[in-house]
């Protein structure tokens, strides 16, 4: 049976989820999520979908699970891969996939859009500032965990990684700047140089062209 992820290409929390199925080998395709035209808030998405009003969702037989790090541990029980080597380097990897979504995606996330999706007279500076002066620090540290490191837990492509890269692939400005930080730098590279990796765009259907 083909799994089903809702999913939109904008989205980096969905490309976490995305990435995770594509590299596993497991049979997937992407539905799109109209987010942009208010599909996750109408009441037939919540009803059917996802009571959160969330992406992504993913959908396999009688499975319906939503949160991406829920989606990435799926993805390793039942592929085998990325979960770690044993008990404790699962731990070191969900300690890394929560520092993510706490204190580096939700951050990216948020910025890029504020940034990138709303007209510029709507666009909050202050808090845009404030945001990437959090981000700054997170990319710090991942920066500096990467040292002498080619993966941020064990020695091969785990959930930490796949959930850390999730927004910083991006083409869209929200003040990353890969070349500022050598070790994500070739940290990244040696992510998309893993067989099977796509770009969010080409990845997931949705992307800002389609309604420029």
């Amino acid at each position: 049976m083909t799994i089903k992820l809702h999913c939109f290409g904008e989205s980096g929390n969905a490309y976490k989820a995305a990435l995770a199925l594509e590299l596993s080998g497991l049979a997937w395709e992407p539905v799109k999520v109209d987010f942009f035209g208010g599909e996750t808030r109408s009441p037939e998405y919540r009803a059917d979908v996802n009571n959160l009003g969330e992406a992504p969702v993913m959908i396999d037989g009688d499975v319906k699970l939503s949160q991406s790090g829920v989606i990435q541990d799926y993805v390793s029980e039942k592929s085998g891969k990325f979960g770690g080597k044993d008990s404790a380097e699962r731990r070191e990897i969900l300690r890394w996939v929560l520092w993510d979504n706490h204190k580096l995606s939700s951050m990216a996330g948020m910025t890029r859009f504020l940034m990138n999706f709303l007209p510029e007279e709507k666009q909050p500076k202050e808090v845009i500032a404030f945001n990437q002066g959090r981000l700054g620090a997170a990319y710090e540290l991942l920066n500096n965990q990467l040292e002498r490191r080619d993966w941020i837990v064990g020695d091969s492509i785990t959930n930490a990684d796949l959930s850390c890269c999730g927004y910083l692939y991006y083409p869209e400005p929200f003040g990353f700047d890969r070349s500022a930080f050598p070790n994500i730098d070739a940290w990244l590279t040696r992510i998309s140089e893993t067989e099977g990796w796509k770009h969010p765009y080409d990845l997931m259907p949705g992307s800002p062209a389609d309604r420029a």
